[in-house]
């Protein structure tokens, strides 16, 4: 029994697997790899799990446990009281004899008593300081009255919220306590083996402070900050902190506070590289940057206390180059899109099979199209383009932040900076490379005769991508309805490798032709035009399906309006009940008909529908009808999003005559043409993302039912599992016979495999900041940017972004994170993240439009000012700085936001 229940750290087997954490916890298994390992960890023993346990059961916890599981993660207050009740009911329960005296024998001299949670010190959650910790404890019985104390800790308000908000089953999570020999440390802190600050894995950060480092832990000190460069060594920065208290340890027991004034250093040099370079070593021990607490005793010997992985660090693509002098660059493409929220497995899957082609159109090699272009990278669950290529090219130097300042402006400004740092050199010098597969390309594609087509005859583009979703409808016809799961994986690799991208070099002919009209008329104009009034000729845009879309939409909710029962139904019903009764085709015959005739050209789209993980709307409704009722709330005729469509699409018309008029003679009829054909020509720049997404669709119905034939056949557990896998995985299993008694590992390995996968996804969905552009040694270039919205703002507090919709609006704030199920009064300021198409019904009652993400010529910004409503894109930090209820100003001519605040 006793060794159940005491473990010394050289007894602790396994590297951090299950069955070690669930005994002893997480930091105990740590203590456990360290010594194993050789590492200067002082010694010492492990009170497991199974003592705890014994406690919980006579203290009767389960029932306080069970209401904390059915408590809401936000309620606070009810979740403290909870928590109160069970740490009186674990320090009124007595310890045992048996583990009493397994703790008598072990202990010999001063000790520091800490927890050791299962739920602790993990990759995806440290759980740091969530526990107590006892230092300086003397004497058997001193020891044990700590140990109580840290069973109670599992039971703190700060742990019990930290794990509701990390979604840690209460049920599941046990505490084990470390017992550790006491370092009399004369110097002692934290450090960092990457930065935590900028990501960076090349630097290495450490606080120090004399005395205990529990002064620095638990910041009632300013310790002295260093930051090393971990393969040179040298120190980059140096802070020295005021250090006015120090933790020192009573010979009798316990610590007291001592007054100090050390205005020098409390490191040496070397001792910041000693340090350095025990931290590269666990690191690599753990393949993993770590967060480590050292001591350095009177007789300079360093000690490693404890380490813990760093969990809020972005992750690195798996390619990334592991020597760090070898630097890569990496762009975010799910951001780009406007995609905030991971993608699953099989989504990047299908985009690694997508980006095949293009590159080989670039006369890129791609041996395994399913493994996609070598550009192809995964980070944090999400896609990446590896553009190294582009940062040492002096063309793509010159030619893609000017992309970028129309598309995502603030990734132009990182990127801008980021280009001066030498060791992203240029490699590439001549233009020719490039100027050769360019004019290859557009040669292939017939590019310039389509652009000057469009130029000559602005109705032949509509006709041709009429004919193009023909030609693509024809070539997604599905496999028969008996189809073993092989043929449909085969239509799935054919369709995605190489039925959808040599149609869009077709359509995007036509809108790179009037945003080239668009720039000639801008620089024909020059100060004759005003802020924002070559963007205002863009609003009101034809042949954009996205605002078709909503305006379809828009009808439905008219035809509802006309019978006020219906309208009536579609207002107090519940969203879900609706959804329900949509799809049982009982809601009321006018509601059916009208979202039947909308599901037939629209129900492919969904919000983050560049996933095809997640559902269409002709799949889960809810959000559509949730958007309906939205519609049918706006009352004033003259704010109907038709209305002002049109009188948008009047306004774009009344300026070119106007700016015509003021450039004049022959430069003026330049203009008033260039001007049109602009007009008429970008609102395709949609249509490729409808050709995209609705390939998307199809190739998700047929991987659903390859699904559910997994499920037939005891694979996994339910149809909609599949997205959680690969294509190459689904290559490994569709040919498999059915009936065969040996495939029961493989069942396992799936299932298990589905999991993890649903875990890490899960994690990710809670990532608060998504990095614009990577580096391969880690670094967020954002957090190194000299730029900032402070020194940019022409008011103190206000927030600056780029212009995208021309306009001034003040009105009420709606910080909106996730479109489904929100509700925006009419009138409304949307503020948010980023917006993809699944965005944008909700374009149409809002007021003004604030987004964290985007350029000029992103999606939202285009789709804004097609409504005529101010916009201000790439706000920085939009959706922290505002809060729901703020009555704020949107300036979309000049590209600021003020709150009310700032306005007075």
């Amino acid at each position: 029994m006793v060794e159940s229940l005491v473990l010394r750290f050289h007894e602790i087997q396994g590297d951090g697997d299950g069955a070690v954490l669930s005994l002893v916890g997480g930091k105990a298994a740590n203590l456990g790899v360290l010594t194993r390992a050789g590492f200067p960890v002082p010694p010492g023993f492990c009170i497991t799990t199974e003592a705890y346990r014994r406690i919980a059961d006579a203290a009767g916890l389960d029932h306080v446990i069970e209401a904390l599981t059915r408590a809401s993660s936000h309620d606070l207050a009810t979740l403290n009281r909870l928590a109160e009740q069970a740490r009186d009911l674990v320090l009124a329960a007595p310890v045992p004899d048996d583990i009493a005296d397994a703790v008598r024998v072990i202990i010999d001299g001063p000790v520091a008593v800490r927890s050791s949670a299962t739920a602790e010190d993990l990759p995806h959650a440290s759980f740091a300081g969530q526990q107590d910790t006892f230092l300086n404890v003397v004497g058997a019985d001193a020891v044990l009255e700590a140990v109580r104390r840290c069973w109670a800790s599992l039971w703190t308000d700060r742990a019990v919220a930290y794990r509701a908000a990390n979604g840690i089953d209460h049920r599941v999570v046990r505490l084990a306590v470390v017992v550790q020999d006491m370092v009399q440390a004369e110097v002692a802190g934290v450090m960092f083996t990457a930065d935590p600050v900028t990501g960076s894995r090349r630097r290495a950060a450490i606080d120090a402070a004399p005395g205990l480092g529990e002064s620095v832990v638990s910041g009632e000190v300013n310790p002295d900050h260093f930051v090393l460069d971990k393969l040179t060594h040298q120190v980059q920065e140096r802070r020295l902190g005021d250090k006015s208290v120090a933790i020192r340890s009573l010979v009798g027991g316990g610590t007291e506070r001592v007054t100090l004034s050390q205005a020098d250093s409390c490191l040496t040099d070397e001792q910041l590289v000693a340090l350095a370079r025990l931290g590269t070593r666990v690191e690599k021990h753990y393949d993993a940057p770590q967060d480590i607490e050292w001591a350095i005793d009177a007789d300079g010997v360093l000690w490693l206390t404890q380490t813990r992985p760093i969990t809020t660090l972005f992750p690195v693509p798996s390619t990334a180059p592991k020597d760090l002098d070898d630097l890569r660059v990496y762009f975010c493409f799910s951001v780009a899109q406007g995609l905030q929220r991971p993608i699953t497995p099989m989504g990047r899957s299908a985009f690694r099979l997508l980006s095949a082609m293009p590159a080989r159109f670039m006369g890129i090699s791609v041996p395994d199209p399913v493994k996609g272009a070598p550009a192809f990278a995964e980070a944090g669950e999400r896609v990446f383009v590896d553009m190294t290529g582009v940062a040492r090219s002096r063309v793509g130097r010159a030619i893609v932040p000017r992309l970028l300042d129309v598309m995502e402006a603030r990734s132009a400004r990182i990127l801008r900076d980021l280009l001066s740092d030498p060791r992203l050199s240029v490699t590439q010098r001549s233009p020719l490379p490039f100027l050769r597969k360019v004019t290859k390309f557009a040669a292939e594609h017939a590019l310039p005769a389509l652009a000057v087509q469009a130029l000559v005859n602005p109705a032949a583009p509509r006709r041709r991508v009429a004919r193009l979703r023909q030609v693509l409808r024809v070539r997604l016809a599905p496999p028969p309805a008996d189809a073993p799961p092989a043929a449909r994986l085969a239509y799935v690799e054919r369709v995605l490798g190489a039925a959808l991208v040599p149609l869009l070099p077709r359509i995007a002919s036509a809108f790179i032709a009037g945003f080239g009209m668009l720039g000639l008329a801008d620089r024909l104009l020059g100060d004759r035009a005003k802020a924002g009034e070559v963007q205002a000729v863009l609003r009101g845009l034809p042949n954009n399906v996205t605002t078709e879309m909503d305006l379809a939409l828009w009808q439905v909710a008219q035809g509802i309006r006309k019978n006020p029962d219906s309208a009536r139904v579609v207002l107090e019903t519940p969203v879900a009940r609706l959804a329900e009764q949509y799809r049982e085709g009982t809601l009321p015959a006018d509601i059916q008909g009208g979202i039947s005739r909308f599901m037939e050209v629209y129900g492919h789209r969904a919000v983050a529908e560049i996933d095809l993980g997640l559902p269409r709307w002709s799949e889960e409704p809810g959000h559509i009808l949730g958007i309906l009722a939205n519609y049918l709330r706006l009352n004033d005729p003259e704010a109907a999003p038709d209305v002002q469509f049109a009188r948008g699409a009047a306004e774009a018309e009344r300026m070119i005559r106007v700016l015509a008029r003021r450039a004049g003679g022959v430069r003026g009829a330049v203009v008033r043409f260039a001007l049109g054909r602009a007009r008429a020509l970008i609102g395709f720049r949609e249509s490729p993302k409808f050709f995209v997404v609705t390939v998307l669709a199809a190739v998700r119905r047929q991987i659903h039912l390859i699904g559910v034939n997994l499920v037939d056949r005891g694979l996994i557990d339910n149809a909609d599992d599949v997205f959680f896998l690969t294509l190459a995985e689904l290559r490994e299993h569709v040919n498999l016979p059915d009936g065969v008694d040996d495939l029961r590992d493989g069942m396992d390995d799936l299932r298990d495999t589905v999991a993890a996968r649903r875990e890490a996804y899960d994690r990710e969905l809670r990532r608060k900041h998504i990095p614009r552009l990577l580096l391969s040694d880690g670094t967020d270039p954002e957090s190194t940017v000299s730029t900032s919205t402070a020194s940019q703002a022409p008011v103190e507090g206000a927030l600056v972004g780029t212009p995208a919709s021309a306009g001034k609006v003040t009105g009420v704030a709606r910080v909106v994170l996730d479109p489904v199920g929100a509700y925006l009064e009419p009138g409304e300021i949307l503020v948010c993240p980023s917006t993809d198409p699944g965005w944008t019904p909700l374009f149409l009652t809002a007021g003004g439009l604030v987004m964290e993400m985007g350029g000029a010529n992103s999606h939202g910004s285009v789709v804004a000012r097609e409504y005529g409503i101010a916009a201000v894109v790439g706000v920085t930090g939009a959706t922290d700085h505002i809060t729901t209820g703020q009555r704020i100003t949107v300036d979309g001519t000049s590209g600021v936001v003020f709150t009310a605040e700032n306005t007075s």
